[in-house]
């Protein structure tokens, strides 16, 4: 009570004849004060009056005081009030002013928006051409270093072809100088066996046995020489046809890896390119 008290003397006039009004505390975080609308009208205070304030002392308990004030109800006196100015009510033309300005801004909002999503679209088609190029040259590097790979396989192939050709035709040049040699020693033996039978006729029976037994044992070696030759050249050949399938064999599976290789390469691009296209698609849209 004795703080009301202080605080209507400290805001009352010091004539006594008038009193203003005391506001509420409120909170600077409280709520936001809403602005005026229209022409804001100025309040002139109520002069009020007061009659004779009341003070009692009374001693409540030891060494303790009461105090207890009694005011009267102020008596109002009523201001005259102006009256309200009519409000302006707006011409034809500036309404047509208002929606052209107002139209004016739209068109101009729409036209920066559009500026904005032609200007992502670029960058757009820009990064996916940039993507196209990389890719492209992704591709032709691939190719072109498979086809070097290749190239080097084929000659690599060639040159292990020729090397078996090569070692090939010195053992046939050695069994052709083997047979050759043969030939000549039997000629000799033949030529040996008739000198030996013009001067030996005596032992002729007996050493022509002996010659021809010698001629059997040789051509059985001859044949077995020529066939065994003959079995290796075949298992040369198989070989070098093996071998032959297997390079091919590889080569195809090399292109086929490589291939699949190029179409996820692709496959992992167009998915990019997609899913960088929906998102800019979805942020023009949100924009």
């Amino acid at each position: 009570m004795l703080i009301g008290l202080v605080r209507d003397s400290v805001m009352q006039c010091f004539c006594h004849t008038c009193r203003a009004p005391v506001l509420p505390a409120v909170h600077r975080r409280g709520a936001p004060v809403k602005k005026p609308v229209g022409k804001p009208r100025t309040k002139q205070p109520k002069k009020v009056k007061f009659i004779t304030t009341e003070i009692r002392c009374q001693e409540m308990s030891k060494g303790g005081l009461a105090y207890e004030v009694i005011l009267a109800e102020p008596v109002g006196v009523p201001v005259p009030r102006r009256a309200d100015s009519p409000e302006k009510t707006p011409s034809v033309e500036e309404i047509q002013e208002k929606l052209k300005a107002a139209e004016e801004r739209r068109r101009n909002l729409e036209a920066s928006k559009m500026a904005v999503i032609a200007q992502k679209m670029a960058k757009i088609e820009e990064a996916s051409k940039i993507r196209s190029e990389q890719t492209n040259s992704f591709i032709s590097a691939t190719k072109e270093a498979l086809d070097a790979k290749m190239d080097s396989h084929e000659e690599k192939r060639e040159a292990y072809i020729n090397e078996l050709r090569a070692r090939l035709k010195d053992h046939l040049e050695g069994v052709e100088k083997t047979r050759l040699t043969l030939e000549q020693q039997t000629s000799e033996v033949y030529k040996a066996i008739e000198d030996k039978m013009t001067t030996a006729a005596d032992k002729r029976d007996e050493n022509i046995k002996k010659m021809l037994e010698r001629l059997r044992e040789h051509e059985e070696q001859v044949r077995k020489v020529r066939s065994g030759n003959q079995e290796r050249f075949q298992q040369l050949e198989s070989a070098i046809q093996d071998k032959l399938q297997q390079a091919a064999d590889r080569r195809l599976q090399l292109e086929a890896e490589q291939k699949e290789k190029l179409r996820n390469h692709e496959r992992r691009a167009e998915m990019v390119r997609q899913n960088k296209s929906a998102r800019a698609e979805s942020e023009a849209l949100t924009n």
